[in-house]
């Protein structure tokens, strides 16, 4: 994150103040057997009187002629990706936050976020940082040095500063989910690594290729011996932002050079299975994950390109699919401000990340970021102060459930990893993405964007079933 793009997502996106609010207490089951024939919903609305609340009685499917109004067909027979999941990023503050917590409050609360019970979301996926994000309470990597000092080899790379927060509040994550996916993301290397030797800007030092790529092996080594696997790692968080603290620059040809020639040979060397994903930033710039995948020493080795949206349009994400269609899409980060409000963010959220990315081939959906405290911290000195967390944490194990945790809930609490994204029919209204579960269920998210409430009818094999949605809510329908 940073505070000179805050700005500028607040004038392009017209957001405003985020009220906070607490969660209704009765939740269906992740995967609800609806009566057949019928489907089930649970709705959100921008005024907050319904949270994520399941609606009175199924909606009935039949052959009566379909209510006037847009009508979505939902199509088996079109599948797309097959999802990885959708979650956070668990910054290192978000995990201090957690860790500060009383035990049985953790628990209570992790089980809410990673369970698959009636209570809980479902949480499948979380981005972590490799070394400090900028929402952590202080810069740190896992091999610091006095200035004037290098360490080729490596000999003094620990993972000790991930040892008090966030490798706890992640074995306990993994024991109520041991399947969920976790996605590794670096802010900046050790500083004595960089051109200007500074956790801020500066870019990776050619001499230290190698020794970069040996610091991802020892990190993804390191993890997997405290029993947490990492699916994936990003090679650098917002390579065209060098001024975050901490932040690097690394050009698209730089990603590719070091992918290629010292990070992929690296990982295959030492039988690494994780992931190598390029980009990380705005879709503004395809342009720059195309170069990497385009790149015959890096293609290799690359899984896919990630994606934020805090510039460009969401449909660039199928520009880089369109042009590399053996390769994988993600996005893996926005943010939510501190001074916006919960109904501004929920429409443009859910229409622009949990409908649009996926639309746009995406298999896994994060927003920025798990959880902050009542004044936005811990956060590192001019990192992001106005970054409003899915979770307010305060003392005394106080919860607050921010607009981030019901975006991401209405898809994570019913799609599940292994679910496959089906066709369904957009009339430039009612934006709208379908599913279908591994257990042969169905799932369809839709976002009335319009002013006033819509009517409309949801077509599936023939059979029509009409609903209403108010002005700028959210349903999730589950039959």
């Amino acid at each position: 994150m940073k505070t000179t793009r805050i700005t500028t997502h607040l004038v392009v996106l017209g957001l405003a103040t985020c009220s906070a609010f607490v969660l209704l207490p009765a939740h269906a089951q992740r995967r609800p057997a609806s009566p057949k024939g019928g489907i089930t919903a649970w709705v959100t609305t921008p005024d907050q009187s319904q949270q994520l609340r399941q609606q009175p009685g199924p909606l009935a499917f039949g052959k009566a002629a379909a209510p006037a109004g847009p009508v979505i067909e939902v199509d088996d027979s079109q599948r797309f990706q097959t999802m990885d999941g959708f979650g956070y990023c668990l910054t290192g503050g978000s995990a201090e936050l957690l860790h500060a917590m009383s035990a049985p409050a953790r628990a209570k609360l992790l089980r809410e976020l990673f369970g698959t019970g009636p209570q809980d979301i479902g949480v499948s996926y979380l981005r972590i940082s490799i070394g400090a994000s900028d929402l952590d309470a202080a810069v740190f990597s896992y091999d610091d040095l006095p200035a004037g000092q290098t360490d080729p080899t490596l000999a003094h790379f620990s993972l000790a500063p991930d040892e008090k927060h966030l490798i706890p509040v992640l074995k306990e994550i993994l024991a109520i989910n041991p399947k969920i996916k976790l996605l590794g993301s670096p802010w900046s290397p050790p500083a004595w690594m960089k051109t200007n030797e500074a956790t801020k800007g500066g870019s990776l030092k050619p001499e230290f290729y190698g020794a970069y790529a040996q610091y991802f092996v020892q990190y993804i080594q390191g993890m997997q011996a405290a029993g947490i696997p990492l699916d994936a790692i990003t090679v650098q968080n917002e390579p065209l932002h060098p001024g975050n603290n901490p932040s690097l620059l690394m050009l698209a040809e730089q990603q590719a050079e070091f992918i290629g020639l010292h990070l992929g040979p690296a990982f295959q060397k030492a039988g690494l299975k994780t992931k190598i994903i390029c980009y990380d930033h705005n879709a503004d710039k395809p342009e720059y994950p195309l170069t990497v995948l385009g790149n015959a020493a890096a293609s290799p080795f690359v899984d896919g390109a990630a994606f934020h949206l805090y510039a460009g349009p969401i449909e660039a994400l199928s520009k880089v699919h369109d042009a590399y269609p053996t390769k994988n899409v993600y996005f893996t980060e926005q943010w939510t401000g501190s001074k916006t409000t919960f109904a501004s963010n929920l429409d443009w959220h859910v229409k622009n990340l949990e409908i649009g990315a996926p639309r746009n081939w995406a298999k896994a959906v994060l927003e920025w970021n798990l959880a902050a405290d009542p004044d936005q911290n811990p956060h590192t000195p001019g990192g992001c102060n106005q970054c409003l967390g899915a979770l307010t944490l305060a003392p005394g194990d106080q919860v607050t459930r921010n607009v981030a945790y019901y975006t991401v809930a209405h898809a994570s609490k019913f799609v599940p990893t292994g679910a496959v994204r089906i066709g369904s029919t957009s009339a430039g209204v009612l934006p709208n993405v379908a599913y279908r579960t591994p257990s042969g269920g169905h799932v369809l998210l839709v976002v009335n964007d319009q002013a006033s409430p819509q009517t409309f009818g949801l077509r599936y094999q023939g059979q029509t079933a009409a609903a209403t949605l108010p002005a700028g809510a959210v349903a999730t329908y589950v039959w």
